[in-house]
């Protein structure tokens, strides 16, 4: 049976920083733990968003492909959803409205947790990165040649995790949520967003796995000591 409270993180966000994008784990690996989640691509190909147990790729241009069990990742996180309603939206949500009334009905700040908006978006504004080549750059450099999606009056989900701020550069300490319609017409890192309707469930991860990837040579001898984490996943994210 799934384990439906444990979150499966496979590398850290801090390898992205210095540009350590190679793709070291399959999907078809990742999805043995989890049927949830969100991440990013080979030569940060992308974003990622898991769905009901199939993998999608917003790519550098917005579109949406459905991704099969070769597809690579540096860097993922997935569960096994299990969420519960928290509440209906009856008023004008933003993303920062979301996070303060989430955080204001639960005292999850030292935990992990997966949210989910379903509803219908009257705007909504998100990213992506065009895969990167070798010898690669660095994740605020890439992130400054990111690619903005806007959407109206477009129905989809709103998904991703809420990490402690303890574990800031493991993970984005704080929320990292990714976007995607139910038609597959557009996705992405969120940016922003407005609605007046949906429903918001939440899911608490009270256990971490983490895997890292001791087989990738660059990874194993780069030294993190060097590199500005916090900054850099604060300008990027």
């Amino acid at each position: 049976m799934a384990k439906t409270n444990n979150l499966y993180q496979y590398g850290t966000l801090a390898l992205l920083v210095p540009g350590l994008f190679k793709g070291t784990l399959k999907l078809s690996d990742l999805l043995k733990h989890g049927d949830t989640g969100i991440g990013t691509g080979d030569g940060l190909d992308g974003e990622l968003v898991i769905k009901d147990g199939t993998p999608y790729q917003i790519d550098g241009h917005g579109s949406v492909n459905k991704l099969d069990g070769d597809f690579t990742v540096p860097f993922a996180d997935v569960h096994f959803a299990d969420y519960k309603k928290l509440f209906d939206v009856e008023s004008t949500m933003t993303p920062d409205r979301l996070e303060e009334k989430v955080m204001g009905m639960k005292d999850w700040q030292n935990t992990f947790f997966s949210i989910k908006l379903h509803g219908n978006f009257d705007k909504i504004k998100t990213r992506s990165i065009d895969k990167q080549a070798e010898p690669y750059s660095t994740l605020v450099d890439c992130a400054h040649k990111q690619h903005e999606f806007n959407g109206e009056n477009i129905t989809g989900t709103v998904m991703g995790y809420y990490s402690p701020q303890l574990f800031n550069g493991s993970a984005v300490g704080g929320f990292h949520l990714h976007f995607i319609a139910d038609d597959l017409s557009m996705g992405g890192h969120l940016l922003d967003f407005s609605t007046n309707n949906g429903e918001v469930s939440a899911q608490i991860l009270d256990h971490l796995e983490q895997q890292l990837p001791v087989n990738d040579e660059e990874f194993m001898k780069h030294d993190f000591s060097k590199d500005d984490i916090a900054g850099a996943i604060g300008e990027a994210e």
